[in-house]
Formats: C-alpha cells, sequence, structure tokens
C-alpha cells in the first residue's frame, strides 16, 4: 500500500486548504462527489504556468489520486489550537431526531469496489460514521419492535415429517447412522429469527467488537448498544455470507431497508470477518476510498438545532416554484427562511463581497411564490405587501454553540432589508491520537 502524500512536510491536508503539488510524470484529475461530474468536486486540480496544486473543497476522506500509486488524506479543519470538528458529534445530535436520518443518503460517498487505501487508525473518519448511523437506525427499529416474519429453518425431526424432506442430508445424518426414525426436514417458522434481524444482529456483534476496541467511541455510543442488543437476545447472530446478501427488501419497513443497507456495508469492509477486528494489533488500518460531505453534515446539524428550538414549525428543504431554501420557519407572527452556510465569509471582519452571491439566492426564495404561499401568504396581494426575513446560520467557533431566543435580534446584514447572519459553533474535540488499537 502506498502512503499517504506528504505536502509541506504535513502528513494530512485539511479541508479547504489549496496546496502545491508536484505530480511531474503523473497524470492527476479532479475527483467528484459520488463520482458524478454534476456534482460538487471533492478535489480540483489547478494548473499554473509551471506549478500545479490542489484545492480542497468540504469534503473529508481518503482517495486515490493516482490508483495504488499515490492516495490523498482530507482532515477536518482545525478551528482552534489543537482542536478539530467533532463531525460524530453533529451526527449524533441531529439523528436524534428521527425523521433526520432519511436525509442523511447523500452525506458520505464509498468506493467499496476499488482498491483500499491504508491509513492511520486514528484517520479511519468512515467507521465510526456508519457505525453511528446504523445503531440510530436500528434504535429506531427496536422502539417500533422488530419485524416478525416467516423463515425457513432445517432440524432433524424424531417421528414425524414437517415440510420438505431434504433426501441427501437426511442418508447422510440418519439413516447412514442407523437413526431410522429421525428425518431431516426444512419447513418454515414464524418468528424473530428472520435472516434480516439475524444480519442485523451479526453486525451488532460486529459493532460491540470494534467500539470495545475504540474506548473513545465506545463512550459516545454506549447507551445506543445498551439499548439496542436487549432486543435481539432471541435473535440468533449466524448466518452465512450467502444469506447476507439475499436479504429481502420490504418497502414497508424504511428503516429496515436502510439498516440492512448499512449492514452490507459494514460487514464487507472489515471483510466479513469479526476476527479481523478481534486479532488487530496495528495501528494502521486498510479503509475504502470514501468521502464525507461536511457542507451536508451541517446543514443536518442545524436542522437538528432548530428542531430543537421549534420543532414541527421547521419544514426541511421545501419545494418551492423554482428552488428550496433549506428551511422554512412557519409562524403566524414572524416566518423565516433560513439557510446553512458551512463556510467563515460570514464573520465579522470579512466583507459582503464573498457572501454577495449567497444573499442573492436567498433573495430568490424569498420572492418564490411556491415559497411565499407555503410561508402563509396565499394571495398576490399579500405577496406583494410583505417582505420577508431571511436569516444565514453559519460556522464561527468563537460563538456559542446554541440557537439565539431570536434568529433576528442584532446580526443584521447592512445593506440588506430583514436579513440577518447567525453564528454557531459545531462540537469540537481535542485533536489527539485515539489508541484504539494499542494493546
Amino acid at each position: 500500500m502506498s502512503k499517504l502524500i506528504q505536502f509541506n512536510h504535513l502528513e494530512t491536508i485539511r479541508e479547504h486548504n489549496q496546496i502545491d503539488f508536484d505530480c511531474e510524470g503523473i497524470e492527476v484529475s479532479d475527483i467528484f462527489f459520488q463520482d458524478n461530474i454534476n456534482n460538487e468536486r471533492c478535489v480540483q486540480v489547478i494548473y499554473g504556468r509551471g506549478s500545479q496544486s490542489l484545492k480542497m473543497s468540504y469534503f473529508i476522506g481518503a482517495d486515490w489520486l493516482v490508483k495504488n500509486q499515490q492516495a490523498i488524506y482530507v482532515a477536518p479543519k482545525i478551528n482552534e489550537g489543537d482542536k478539530q470538528i467533532d463531525y460524530l458529534g453533529m451526527l449524533h445530535s441531529c439523528l436524534t431526531h428521527g425523521d433526520i436520518a432519511k436525509n442523511t443518503k447523500d452525506l458520505y460517498h464509498i468506493k467499496l469496489n476499488e482498491p483500499f487505501i491504508e491509513i492511520n487508525q486514528q484517520f479511519d473518519l468512515l467507521t465510526p460514521l456508519l457505525i453511528m448511523q446504523f445503531l440510530q437506525l436500528v434504535k429506531d427499529i427496536v422502539r417500533k419492535g422488530l419485524r416478525q416474519s416467516y423463515y425457513k429453518v432445517e432440524h432433524n425431526l424424531t417421528c414425524k415429517i414437517k415440510g420438505r424432506v431434504l433426501v441427501a442430508e437426511n442418508i447422510n445424518k440418519n439413516l447412514t447412522r442407523n437413526k431410522p426414525t429421525n428425518t431431516y426436514c426444512r419447513y418454515d417458522e414464524f418468528g424473530f429469527n428472520s435472516v434480516e434481524n439475524r444480519v442485523l444482529k451479526r453486525t451488532l456483534k460486529f459493532v460491540q467488537r470494534y467500539l470495545a476496541k475504540c474506548p473513545e467511541y465506545h463512550h459516545s455510543m454506549k447507551h445506543l448498544m445498551d439499548f439496542c442488543m436487549p432486543a435481539f437476545e432471541m435473535v440468533s447472530d449466524k448466518v452465512n455470507l450467502h444469506e447476507m446478501k439475499a436479504t429481502k427488501r420490504n418497502p414497508f419497513y424504511k428503516e429496515y431497508q436502510e439498516a440492512l443497507t448499512l449492514s452490507q456495508i459494514i460487514l464487507k469492509r472489515f471483510g466479513y470477518h469479526i476476527n479481523e477486528i478481534e486479532n488487530s494489533t496495528t495501528q494502521e488500518t486498510t479503509v475504502p476510498p470514501f468521502w464525507i460531505d461536511m457542507s451536508k453534515l451541517f446543514e443536518l446539524y442545524v436542522l437538528g438545532l432548530l428542531k430543537d428550538k421549534y420543532a414541527e414549525k421547521i419544514i426541511f428543504q421545501a419545494k418551492g416554484s423554482y428552488g428550496s431554501p433549506d428551511y422554512l420557519l412557519i409562524d403566524d407572527v414572524q416566518p423565516l427562511i433560513i439557510d446553512a452556510k458551512y463556510k467563515p465569509t460570514y464573520q465579522k471582519d470579512r466583507g459582503l463581497s464573498n457572501i454577495i452571491e449567497d444573499i442573492r439566492q436567498i433573495s430568490g426564495y424569498a420572492r418564490d411564490k411556491g415559497i411565499l404561499n407555503k410561508l402563509g401568504y396565499h394571495t398576490e396581494e399579500v405577496q406583494t405587501m410583505n417582505v420577508v426575513s431571511c436569516v444565514v446560520i453559519y460556522t464561527d467557533q468563537r460563538e456559542g454553540n446554541e440557537l439565539p431566543d431570536s434568529l433576528t435580534d442584532g446580526n443584521a446584514i447592512k445593506g440588506f432589508t430583514k436579513f440577518y447572519k447567525v453564528p454557531i459553533a459545531v462540537p469540537i474535540l481535542n485533536n489527539k491520537e485515539l489508541n484504539c488499537f494499542d494493546n
């Protein structure tokens, strides 16, 4: 495996940075999120006169610049001193609202079919994120109750026949052993021990072993494990690879569909062998190329904060005639159009030149008749008479981590009517090494 690229003697690259890159003789291309050229770039190659540089965006992760030769790792940005964004804390905060989980589909992209990249264990941002999301989904399943269904079982029955007789197995296990009263049969049973529940139980066992090796993560997810595991007490964790890949999807149980998809990813991440976790004693690990959209994560984090404060008054990504703002606050006194911006350009010492495009975008939402109708302005006359207040919530680690009592008190953006900005600090943690596999 190749080592991580070091630019200017730095072991890692931080998001938002631009790094000079000497790649003479090596062809490097832009990396797009989800490998779709219509999406944003995770890494952009900028060519200059006699020089080249890599520009990072709002994505963190690891990927190949040149497959099997040159890899890149982009870490969360450092905000102050030795502290960095606690992206797991952000995810956990928003996933406490069950309805937010359905919006995490485009939060990350994993390239499971590409060669894995060797990185230090402390840089594995992917596995904890998958586990956190998986546990939240299983928690929702447990709250509603495990699904019962018919599943096939095989038993060696005495003095009776049930279902289908497995002739070859019956000869091998009974007739050749002088057990003529026994019959080896396959038949259906109804209960909790279905393939789907066994796959979830198997994945929970993997997660349990992983967290036992990583006390830093175990502390933050222990309550989820304690909530989920008792519900699977009567469910077996014995399931073969063929059954894992043949689990059935039921559109009436969306949480099961999403949890089983994550199960497949987590189990494949460890090669389907639980010993890969138990026997690991190295600080190095391998991960598939992956990207996490920090802008999307901040958007979901703010959504969680808004729902904590305003509950059902918040509508996420309401569709208008020509656009979809991040959030609408449906309020009889002061309805608001709210947008989340994961960038520091709104801080007090910044000018308007860097945010004017955002203001134009949000102003367009405030004139969209479809959006105004959702805010309660139903007639042409009322829509014409009212100027809707617009709010931008942005990152600023110098501020608090709670929303103010009123989103429109102070912090008005000068030069614009009813335009406000609200800073919010995201969770941070000390940038210390996670000795997860140090025995």
